[in-house]
């Protein structure tokens, strides 16, 4: 502890939002920062709680926040991690791979191997990331990373111009029931593959089956771990909000109180009452009066 502090000064690395609190950080995180320096623990924790939050919304301001976390504690393994997810989500594949190579030197955990072929077929090495799948695969992983390692097989496939290969990767993965109808939710790796050959399809120009595959996809995705709703441009609406703002169809179907027409008693045109109306037509009938002329409101 005592040559770190001799150090130089490190960089001051990105302001921590005022929303950031360290109670929010996975409590075995939590655990593997207990051998820092407590002056330097809270930042730290600030730190990757920014990145974490931040993944999605901003990856480049969340792989800041992950840098000045490493530059505090570079020795600890779910650091590196930090900093290894945030420059994927980031783009920067060359600073991924790295990082998670690092990690999984210092911690032995092995399940970035997707990721990190993903990272070779990014940075333009495809037959490095298919050595990668097959090492990974020989060693029978879960249905959720196998998937994952298909999905970037294919994908390295299809760089090599390989595309009726990656094809058949991908329609050997889903299996002998190539029907969307039979996707069923909760089932992550077939969704996620499905996903990816949705993709490959509509790249080959059948957009039909495509768009039958996205939404199958997005019946049965209902943790959106794919985003199909987002992909057919499906966009929800409060129904709340729009019965507030309903309008009436028609201003005029119904006159409103204070402008409903006056009853006759009155003649505006004539400014006569009623009684003289009365009168008027009783001495008309009687020959007293001349009638009103054509065109007037008198009785007909």
């Amino acid at each position: 502890m005592a040559g770190e502090e001799r150090r130089p000064p490190l960089p001051p690395g990105p302001a921590i939002p005022d929303w950031v609190d360290v109670r929010d950080l996975d409590a075995g995180v939590r655990t593997a920062l207990r051998g820092l320096d407590p002056r330097n623990v809270e930042r730290v924790a600030s730190h990757l709680v920014a990145a974490g939050t931040l993944l999605e919304e901003d990856p480049a301001e969340a792989l800041a926040h992950a840098r000045a976390a490493r530059d505090r504690a570079s020795r600890v393994a779910v650091v590196r991690e930090a900093v290894g997810v945030a420059a994927y989500h980031a783009e920067d594949y060359a600073e991924a791979a790295r990082e998670l190579r690092a990690y999984r030197r210092m911690s032995g955990d092995e399940s970035y191997r997707a990721v990190l072929a993903d990272c070779e077929r990014a940075l333009g090495r495809p037959e490095v990331a298919l050595r990668l799948v097959a090492e990974a695969l020989a060693e029978a992983p879960d249905a959720v990373e196998t998937a994952e390692l298909r999905i970037v097989e294919s994908g390295a496939r299809r760089d090599l111009g390989e595309d009726a290969a990656a094809r058949l990767v991908l329609e050997s993965a889903l299996g002998n029931r190539l029907d969307p109808a039979s996707l069923q939710p909760g089932d992550t790796a077939r969704l996620r593959l499905a996903s990816a050959y949705a993709d490959l399809l509509e790249l080959q120009g059948e957009h039909e089956r495509s768009s039958d595959w996205l939404i199958a996809i997005a019946g049965a995705d209902t943790d959106d771990v794919t985003g199909a709703v987002d992909r057919l441009g499906i966009e929800f609406t409060d129904l709340e909000d729009e019965l507030v703002d309903v309008q009436p169809l028609d201003d005029g179907a119904a006159t409103p109180p204070e402008v409903v027409e006056p009853l006759p008693e009155d003649d505006h045109e004539l400014g006569r009452s009623f009684d003289e109306e009365v009168e008027a037509e009783v001495a008309e009938l009687l020959g007293e009066s001349d009638p009103p002329a054509e065109g007037g409101t008198g009785t007909h």
